[in-house]
């Protein structure tokens, strides 16, 4: 295993044309992706407080739905994430921190 990736150690499923639990669920997380995108794009062009509130919550039970989706994905080994370097977290968090001094103090 990449020691660069956090991942636990994967669940087999056959590897056969036809398609598999894996294949199900990572077609059903970039749906929920897919979703989760459009709603939040329709939130932000909502003028109506009513209709904004419907939309509201139906991003936030797809958002969960997708979450829950990563979830399972990971804890089976489908899903990698790249570990970040401490040297990187390091540049960023001084690259923001710096970032502070340009906003006007409340």
């Amino acid at each position: 295993m990449n020691q660069n990736k956090i991942q636990n150690q994967e669940t087999q499923v056959p590897k056969t044309p036809e398609m598999n639990d894996r294949d199900f669920i990572n077609e059903m997380l970039a749906t929920e992706k897919y979703m989760t995108s459009s709603y939040c794009t329709a939130l932000h062009e909502c003028s109506h407080d009513t209709l904004y509130q419907d939309i509201l919550g139906v991003f936030t039970e797809t958002q969960n739905a997708q979450r829950e989706l990563y979830n399972l994905m990971f804890k089976k080994g489908w899903y990698g994430i790249e570990a970040a370097e401490q040297q990187k977290l390091q540049q960023s968090y001084q690259q923001f921190t710096g970032y502070k001094s340009q906003f006007p103090v409340h």
